[in-house]
């Protein structure tokens, strides 16, 4: 059986583009009490909307309320809890036992999935959560691949096993980390993480302040603390022959775009394992360039086949492609299909047009400007409805070029 594809949706517009690009399920929070206190999020009436577009695209919605919560948080923790009840999710992501403890009381409809900053690393741990009333346990990234088939063995069906697959990685014990409380003020297990792992150091000596040497003899300095980002493309095979469950994308901060691309080549990867394993393996370079169209860092396979790299290799993103514009009507009777603009693109130029069935080579055309009827052959306004020949498309495919490192 293929393993749950859940894609994050930080946003409204990240939320359709996991859905468009095949996500099986999407997570997302409220306002309050997820760890992405800086995403976007949903509001109650905005949550109730979420949900209903993602059931009629027969899709699952989990609401991620993965916060540590004080005593005199959990009254306001239950009523949001109730709330997305009353919007329909199918599950809710929680870490803390009391909350775990306290939702099972008072919300007993709620489907609990334990959430991987509970650093869930062996079967005793999924069998007491089991016990609690959860259905499913997100397994601490630190756990390995063979862990995970004993493990899957040891437990069968009950709870389900989830494990991320791909994106950023926290150098801490899977999320466990104060360095952005004591840095910045802002907690990381409040969901406020302002990522000085991310951020460049210099050695200073005492008696020689303003001279900062690198830790490494190089030109930029060094990215002490940063973590490559996670890439399991090459191991979907065992995965899904260990009985994972889910396999997660992380992302809630990230853009439609990046959400896209990434859904797309996992959903495609599955795809073509459903077929058997060497339809995958031919595939595989194929879809880890693709991944590389989406911004990133230097990748690895975390924990799961022994160690990871060291931190202080991960000192930038890179980007192989640029996102053009969204489709929002597909073409119309003037052969013309509806865009909105999202970065400067040039009439003549190779383009690239992303669908849920793959990725199209078109060629840009001379577009009218919706606002001033005008004909143009570029435009840098990003937010501006175009309308340019494109071929079959659909709303929500992508269209993407080169990457602009100075604007024209």
């Amino acid at each position: 059986m293929m393993p749950e594809l859940l894609c994050p949706a930080g946003n409204r517009e990240a939320l359709e583009a996991a859905l468009h690009f095949g996500a099986d399920a999407v997570y997302g929070a409220m306002k309050q009490y997820g760890l992405r206190a800086y995403a976007g999020n949903f509001g109650p009436e905005e949550l109730r909307e979420a949900v209903q577009a993602t059931h009629r695209a027969g899709k699952k919605f989990y609401v991620t309320m993965n916060i540590f919560p004080f005593d005199d948080e959990m009254e306001g923790f239950v009523v949001a809890a109730l709330t997305a009840v009353e919007a329909g999710v199918d599950a809710a992501i929680v870490s803390d036992p009391g909350a775990i403890r306290t939702l099972r009381r008072e919300v007993p409809g709620l489907a609990l999935h334990v959430s991987t900053q509970a650093n869930t690393l062996n079967t005793p741990a999924a069998e007491m959560y089991r016990e609690m009333g959860c259905s499913r346990v997100i397994l601490a990234r630190e756990v390995g691949l063979q862990r995970i088939r004993r493990m899957k063995q040891a437990l069968g069906d009950s709870p389900e096993l989830e494990v991320f697959v791909h994106g950023a990685s926290c150098m801490s014990y899977s999320g466990r980390c104060l360095l952005s409380a004591y840095l910045a003020g802002r907690s990381g297990n409040r969901g406020e993480c302002a990522q000085p792992c991310r951020w460049q150091y210099a050695v200073v000596e005492q008696k020689r302040p303003g001279e900062y040497m690198p830790v490494e003899e190089d030109g930029r300095g060094t990215y002490l603390f940063s973590a490559r980002d996670l890439c399991l493309m090459p191991l979907l095979p065992d995965l899904q022959e260990a009985g994972v469950s889910s396999l997660k994308i992380e992302g809630r901060m990230k853009t439609e775009y990046y959400v896209a691309v990434v859904t797309g080549a996992y959903r495609r990867g599955l795809d073509l394992l459903a077929q058997g394993r060497e339809a995958f393996d031919r595939a595989l370079p194929e879809l880890i360039a693709e991944l590389r169209c989406a911004s990133h860092r230097e990748s690895d396979t975390g924990f799961m086949l022994g160690a990871p790299a060291v931190p202080g290799e991960a000192e930038g993103f890179h980007q192989e492609r640029e996102y053009c514009a969204r489709v929002i009507e597909g073409q119309g009777e003037d052969g013309r299909a509806r865009l909105l603009l999202k970065n400067r693109f040039f009439a003549g130029e190779e383009l690239e047009l992303m669908t849920p069935g793959g990725i199209r080579k078109v060629t840009a055309a001379p577009f009218l400007r919706e606002k001033t009827g005008e004909t143009l052959e570029t435009l840098g306004i990003a937010g501006e409805t175009i309308r340019m020949p494109l071929g079959d498309c659909t709303p929500g495919d992508m269209l993407r070029g080169p990457v602009r490192n100075h604007r024209r």
